[in-house]
C-alpha cells in the first residue's frame, strides 16, 4: 500500500490565523491600556487645574458688595468708617474747647475719609492698604492728640448726651410752635373776612332802611311755623354762613320752605344782617340775633358762662401760655369756650315754639336736599347724628377721662362716638328728656377739667348718652379740614361735606383738593367780596 506524501499548506496556514490573533490581541490590550492611562491622568491632573484657574477673574469686583465690606472686621473700609465716626465726635468736642485747628484737621481727613469710601463704592474695589493707611494713621495721631487734651471717652459720652438731649428738646419746642401758629392761623380771622365785615357794617349804618327791613323780618310769623323746615346756624363768620346758607337752598327741591336761625355775636351782628337783606337766597327766610339778646344766659343759669368769668378759666384759654408736649394747645382753642359754639345745647330755650330742627356748622356745605331728614324716624331719641367709629377709632374713651369714677360708673368706654355739625333735633323729646339740664350737671363736674379737656363734642356725648339715633354715613362726611385722602366716591354721596378740622375752606391753609366744593357756593360776583379779594 502506498503512503500519501505529507501535506504542508495547513500549517502554513494556521501558523498565520495564530499570528493575526496575537496581533489582535497586543493592539487591543494597547488600546485598553492607553484608554486606562489617558482617564488616569485627565483625572489627576484636569481638577487642579480648573481649581487654580482664575474662572471670576475678570468680574470679581463688579459684584463686590460694599456694604458687607463695611461690616467686615477685617476690611479696610471698616477701619475708615469706625475712625471717621469717632474723629466726627471728637470735632463737635474740640469745638466745644475752642480747639479750632484740631477739629479743622480732623474734618479735614474725614473728607478724606469720606472720598476713599466713594471712590471704593464707584469702582466695585475694596479699598486697598496702600489707600488706606496714610488716612488711618494721620486720624489715629489726631484722635491721639485729642485725647492727650483730656478728650476722653467719658467726656466723649457725656457730650454726646447733651447734644442728643438739646436736640430732643429743640424738636419738641418746634413740634410745639408749629402747633401753635397752625392754631393761631386756623383762629385767625383772614384780612379780607374782617374787609368784608367793615364794609357791611358801614352800609348798614348808612341806610336807615335796612335798619327798618331787619326789624320787619323778625316779626315773620314764618320763623315760629312748623310746617316749614328750620335750621339753625351759630357762627360769627358772615361768608362762611352765607355758603351754608346758599348750599342748602340751591340744593333744596322747594327752596322757599326754608327757615334759617342764625345767631351771631354783637361784633358781626350788623354785618350779617347787612349781607342777609342784600342777597337773594330763593326766597328762603333767614332770620339773625345777636347772642347778647338772651338775658337768661347767664351766670346764675350757665354753669359755663359762670366758668368764663373765672380768672383761671380766662388764662387758661385766653391768655396763652406754655406749651406741653402732648399737644396741649389744640386745646386751648378760645373758639371751645365761646358760647357761640355752645348754643347747640340751648336750641329749646331759643325756639320754645319749634319742633324740630336741622343743626349746620358754619365750616358745612350741603350737596343734596335735606329736608327728607325732617322725616327720618328717631324712635324716640333726641339728636340723629352720623356714628364716627366706622373706620376711625372714635369711641367714648378717646374723649373722656374714664379713670374718674363719675364717668366710667355712668358710660360705657366702648360706645360709639358721633358727629356734630349736621344733626336732626326733636325738641319735644329734647324737653322730655331735659338734655340742657344734663348738660348743666356734666359742665358743673368738669369745672377743673379732669373729665375732658375743652370743646362740645365730649358734654354731648354724655348729655346725649342713650339718645343719639345713628343717621347713615351718606347724611354727614367729615374731614375734609385735616384728611387730604377721603374717597371722591364717598365725598359725591353726601348730603352734607364737614370741614372739620383746622383747614377750613375760608383760609390759604385750607386742603386744595376741596376748594372748590366751598368756593361754587361763594358769590365771588359779588362787589365788596372783589373789593376785599376774599376768592
Amino acid at each position: 500500500m502506498r503512503r500519501r506524501a505529507p501535506e504542508f499548506r495547513r500549517p502554513a496556514r494556521r501558523r498565520l490565523l495564530d499570528w493575526i490573533w496575537w496581533l489582535l490581541g497586543i493592539f487591543v490590550v494597547a488600546g485598553l491600556v492607553l484608554f486606562v492611562v489617558h482617564h488616569h491622568h485627565q483625572d489627576r491632573f484636569g481638577p487642579p487645574i480648573r481649581e487654580k484657574a482664575p474662572v471670576t477673574e475678570g468680574i470679581p469686583h463688579r459684584s463686590l458688595n460694599f456694604t458687607l465690606e463695611l461690616l467686615s472686621s477685617t476690611s479696610f473700609a471698616r477701619q475708615l468708617a469706625d475712625q471717621m465716626t469717632l474723629a466726627k465726635a471728637f470735632v463737635v468736642i474740640a469745638k466745644e474747647h475752642s480747639n479750632f485747628q484740631l477739629a479743622w484737621e480732623l474734618s479735614s481727613q474725614i473728607r478724606n475719609c469720606q472720598r476713599l469710601l466713594s471712590q471704593a463704592a464707584v469702582r466695585g474695589k475694596p479699598v486697598t492698604q496702600e489707600e488706606a493707611h496714610p488716612v488711618v494713621s494721620r486720624l489715629a495721631q489726631l484722635i491721639y492728640n485729642a485725647q492727650d487734651s483730656h478728650y476722653d471717652i467719658s467726656t466723649v459720652i457725656t457730650t454726646l448726651k447733651n447734644h442728643a438731649f438739646a436736640l430732643e428738646e429743640r424738636a419738641n419746642a418746634a413740634t410745639a410752635q408749629s402747633a401753635a401758629f397752625g392754631q393761631l392761623a386756623a383762629e385767625a380771622m383772614p384780612k379780607s373776612l374782617h374787609c368784608l365785615n367793615i364794609k357791611l357794617t358801614e352800609e348798614w349804618f348808612r341806610d336807615p332802611i335796612l335798619r327798618k327791613l331787619g326789624d320787619e323780618h323778625r316779626n315773620s310769623p314764618r320763623l315760629m311755623d312748623n310746617n316749614l323746615y328750620d335750621f339753625c346756624i351759630f357762627s360769627d363768620n358772615v361768608l362762611a354762613t352765607s355758603v351754608v346758607v346758599n348750599s342748602t337752598v340751591s340744593n333744596a327741591e322747594h327752596p322757599q320752605q326754608l327757615v334759617f336761625h342764625v345767631v351771631t355775636d354783637e361784633v358781626n351782628y350788623r354785618s350779617m344782617m347787612t349781607w342777609f337783606l342784600r342777597n337773594d337766597f330763593k326766597g328762603c327766610t333767614i332770620e339773625v340775633r345777636r347772642i347778647e339778646e338772651f338775658s337768661w344766659l347767664n351766670a346764675s343759669y350757665s354753669p359755663l358762662v359762670k366758668q368764663l368769668l373765672d380768672g383761671r378759666t380766662q388764662a387758661y384759654y385766653f391768655m396763652g401760655g406754655s406749651v406741653d408736649q402732648n399737644g396741649e394747645t389744640k386745646f386751648r382753642n378760645s373758639k371751645f369756650a365761646s358760647l357761640l359754639n355752645h348754643l347747640r345745647f340751648y336750641i329749646p330755650q331759643i325756639y320754645p315754639l319749634l319742633e324740630k330742627v336741622v343743626f349746620l356748622d358754619d365750616d358745612v356745605v350741603v350737596q343734596k336736599d335735606l329736608t327728607p331728614l325732617f322725616s327720618v324716624e328717631l324712635h324716640g331719641n333726641v339728636i340723629g347724628a352720623v356714628e364716627t367709629c366706622l373706620e376711625a377709632f372714635h369711641r367714648f374713651y378717646k374723649y373722656l377721662n374714664f379713670s374718674n369714677p363719675l364717668v366710667s360708673s355712668k358710660i360705657d368706654p366702648q360706645a360709639c362716638g358721633w358727629a356734630f355739625g349736621m344733626n336732626i333735633f326733636d325738641l319735644i323729646a329734647w324737653k322730655k328728656a331735659n338734655v340742657t339740664a344734663m348738660y348743666h350737671y356734666w359742665q358743673e363736674q368738669n369745672a377743673d377739667r379732669m373729665l375732658w379737656k375743652t370743646g362740645t363734642l365730649p358734654p354731648g356725648l354724655l348729655a346725649f348718652y342713650g339718645l343719639m339715633e345713628p343717621l347713615d354715613r351718606r347724611w354727614h362726611v367729615l374731614g375734609l379740614g385735616y384728611d387730604m385722602d377721603i374717597d371722591d366716591r364717598l365725598i359725591e354721596s353726601a348730603a352734607a361735606v364737614h370741614y372739620s378740622g383746622n383747614l377750613k375752606p375760608w383760609l390759604k391753609l385750607a386742603i386744595s383738593r376741596y376748594q372748590h366744593l366751598w368756593n361754587q357756593y361763594m358769590n365771588s360776583t359779588h362787589p365788596y367780596l372783589k373789593e376785599c379779594s376774599t376768592h
